[in-house]
């Protein structure tokens, strides 16, 4: 499915994981926490989410847990576990859109402060690479090479 948004995780005043999605021109229904480089074929998903009303251009944050007001918890954060990597993306309930994901493991979190994003970023030449950067900047320049 073709890609329109980018995922990235922050985290709020008191350390809770906070999922953020920009998106770049259609829509996101929902976002996924999953274990990245788990065989698809086992259960994978550690946490999911759907908005009340679709996530249409611009910026969105929530807080994965408890969500947050005009979130659902399709299925409720599992317990993070170190030395596990996981990755969110954003879906439509109809597989015509989706988001980059972004990667990341428990130590990326604790180095996260307020007001800072973690996402993979895309450079021009279309190399991929982690980057943390303040929430003005992701929002500004996520969409860039989309």
């Amino acid at each position: 499915m073709p890609v329109d948004a980018v995922a990235g995780i922050s985290v709020t005043d008191d350390g809770r994981l906070l999922g953020v999605m920009m998106v770049c021109g259609h829509r996101i229904d929902g976002a996924t926490l999953y274990m990245d480089g788990v065989d698809a074929d086992e259960a994978a998903t550690v946490g999911s989410w759907t908005a009340d009303r679709p996530l249409h251009t611009g910026l969105a944050t929530w807080p994965l847990e408890p969500p947050a007001v005009g979130w659902t918890a399709t299925t409720a954060l599992a317990p993070l576990t170190a030395r596990t990597t996981y990755a969110l993306y954003g879906w439509t309930e109809d597989d015509s859109w989706s988001s980059a994901n972004v990667t990341f493991t428990l130590s990326d979190r604790d180095r996260l402060t307020p007001g800072s994003v973690l996402y993979q970023s895309v450079s021009d030449d279309g190399e991929e690479s982690t980057a943390t950067v303040p929430l003005t900047a992701f929002e500004r320049d996520a969409c860039r090479h989309d």
